[in-house]
C-alpha cells in the first residue's frame, strides 16, 4: 500500500501544477453550464406535464456536474497509458515491483483528484452567488451534505474502476479510439450527464439503474439536492461499495489474465 500511496501523492502534486489549464477549463465549464441551463429552462417552460425533478434541482445538478466534471466523465483519460500499451513500452511497466492494476488505479485516481481540486471550488463559489434562477442552492440538511460527499467519493472510485476496463480492452483491440468512444458514449448517457436519469423514459431508466454509470454522477448529485431521500441514499452508498468491490476484482482478474498473453516485439 505504501507504493500506491506514494504514486497517488506524487501524481497529485504533479497534477496540481497545471493551474492555467484548470482556469481555462473553469471558463469553458461556465459557458457550457449556462447553455445547458437555458435549454432546460425552455424545456420546463413548455412542458405539458410536471417533470419528476424540479428546475431548481436540475440547475444545482448541472453546476455540480460542471464543478466535478473530471470526477464523472470517462473521456478524461491518460493518453500515456494508451501509448504504453500500443507502442510496446508496457514492458517497462511489467518490470515494476508492484501490481500493475493497483499502480494504474492510483495514478488515474490522482489525475482526477488534482484536476477536480483546481476546478471545483471556483465554480461552486461563483455558482452560489449567481442571480436567480441560475444560482446553485445549498443541500437541504447537513446529513444530506455528508451523504453527498460520501457518495461522490465512492462514485470517483467506481468510475476509475470502470475506466480501467477501457485500458484493459486496448490490449485486445490495440485501438484506444474505439474503446474510448464506446465507454464515453455509454458512460455519459447512462450516468445522466446528457439527460438526468429521472427525465429518461421508464424503459431507459430501468437500464440505467442496472448499469454502474448512474452511481458515479446522477446518484450523488440528486442526493445533494434532496431529490433522493436519506434512507435511499444510504442504501445507494452500499450499492456503490458492492459495485466497487466487484469491478475491482473483475478488473484485476481480467488484467492479470491478459498480461499472461502479452507479447512484446522489437529491440
Amino acid at each position: 500500500m505504501r507504493v500506491y500511496h506514494s504514486v497517488l501523492k506524487l501524481r497529485l502534486l504533479i497534477g496540481m501544477q497545471y493551474r492555467t489549464a484548470a482556469l481555462a477549463g473553469v471558463a469553458t465549464q461556465f459557458f457550457w453550464g449556462f447553455i445547458i441551463i437555458m435549454v432546460f429552462q425552455a424545456f420546463y417552460e413548455y412542458a405539458v406535464t410536471t417533470p419528476p425533478i424540479s428546475l431548481k434541482e436540475i440547475i444545482t445538478y448541472i453546476w455540480l456536474q460542471q464543478a466535478f466534471l473530471v470526477f464523472v466523465t470517462i473521456w478524461f483519460r491518460d493518453n500515456e497509458l494508451f501509448d504504453l500499451i500500443t507502442s510496446g513500452n508496457i514492458a517497462y511497466e511489467l518490470c515494476r515491483p508492484c501490481e500493475l492494476y493497483g499502480f494504474w488505479y492510483a495514478k488515474l485516481l490522482a489525475q482526477r483528484l488534482s484536476s477536480a481540486l483546481l476546478r471545483c471550488f471556483p465554480i461552486l463559489i461563483v455558482a452560489f452567488f449567481l442571480p436567480k434562477p441560475y444560482d446553485m442552492t445549498l443541500p437541504p440538511s447537513f446529513i444530506a451534505f455528508i451523504l453527498f460527499i460520501s457518495s461522490l467519493i465512492l462514485g470517483l472510485f467506481l468510475l476509475v474502476a470502470v475506466s480501467m476496463f477501457m485500458y484493459i480492452s486496448v490490449f485486445l483491440t490495440m485501438s484506444p479510439t474505439g474503446s474510448l468512444l464506446i465507454f464515453s458514449v455509454l458512460g455519459e448517457f447512462f450516468a445522466g450527464l446528457i439527460i438526468p436519469v429521472p427525465l429518461m423514459p421508464d424503459w431507459l431508466q430501468k437500464i440505467a439503474y442496472v448499469l454502474p454509470f448512474r452511481w458515479t454522477a446522477d446518484f450523488p448529485f440528486r442526493v445533494y439536492s434532496g431529490h433522493i431521500p436519506q434512507n435511499e441514499a444510504i442504501i445507494g452508498i452500499l450499492i456503490q461499495l458492492a459495485y466497487i468491490l466487484c469491478l475491482v476484482w473483475l478488473g484485476r482478474l481480467a488484467l492479470n489474465n491478459i498480461l499472461k498473453k502479452v507479447v512484446v516485439q522489437g529491440g
